[in-house]
C-alpha cells in the first residue's frame, strides 16, 4: 500500500477513527467485545460479525465499488465506509487464534492475570497482537497507534497507557 491508499484508509495518522481500515478495527473490537460478552454460547466469528451487521448495518450498501467497502452511517449521518474484508479476517483470525494470543498476553503481562485486563483492553491487544504477527502488510507504529486510538476510546482512563507498554513490549518479545 503505498502513502496515497494509507492516507485514503485512515493509515496517514489522523486523529479521527474513520479511515476503512480504522472503521473494520473499531467495528471489530466492538464484534470480539460482544463474542467475550455474549455468555454461553459463544458466538462464532460469522455469526458475530453478521449479528453485528444485522443490528446496525441494516441497509449497507458497497459505497467504494473499487474496494467493495461497506458503507453505514457515521455520527454526522454520511455513509462511513468500512474495509469488511479486513474486518472479517480480523474478527476471524483473532476467534481462532484467541487462546495463542492469550498466552501471548499473559506472558507480556507479568503482574496482570489475564482476567483482570479490562475486556476493552484485552481485545485491543490481541487485535494488535493478531494484526503484528499476521497482516503482513500494516507497519507496527500503524498497528500501535491504532491500538492505543481504539483503547483511549473504548477503554479505561489508563487503558491507553497500558495497552501502549504492554505492546511495546510486545513488540521486542516478537521480534526474537
Amino acid at each position: 500500500m503505498d502513502s496515497s491508499e494509507r492516507s485514503k484508509s485512515g493509515e496517514g495518522g489522523e486523529r479521527s477513527l474513520s479511515g476503512p481500515r480504522r472503521r473494520a478495527r473499531e467495528i471489530a473490537l466492538q464484534v470480539l467485545h460482544q463474542i467475550d460478552a455474549g455468555g454461553e454460547p459463544r458466538l462464532d466469528a460469522a455469526q458475530a460479525i453478521a449479528r453485528y451487521f444485522d443490528h446496525f448495518g441494516a441497509g449497507a450498501e458497497a459505497a467504494d465499488e473499487e474496494g467493495g467497502a461497506d458503507s453505514l452511517l457515521d455520527s454526522g449521518g454520511r455513509p462511513a465506509r468500512i474495509d469488511r474484508p479486513f474486518l472479517e479476517e480480523l474478527v476471524r483470525g483473532v476467534s481462532a487464534r484467541r487462546d495463542e494470543l492469550d498466552e501471548i498476553l499473559a506472558n507480556l503481562s507479568r503482574n496482570w492475570r489475564l482476567e483482570r485486563i479490562a475486556l476493552v483492553e484485552r481485545n485491543v491487544i490481541r487485535l494488535a497482537l493478531y494484526e503484528l504477527k499476521y497482516v503482513e502488510p500494516v507497519p507496527v507504529n500503524v498497528v500501535l497507534n491504532e491500538a492505543v486510538e481504539l483503547a483511549k476510546r473504548y477503554g479505561t482512563a489508563e487503558g491507553a497507557a497500558f495497552v501502549n507498554g504492554l505492546l511495546d513490549r510486545a513488540v521486542g518479545e516478537l521480534r526474537r
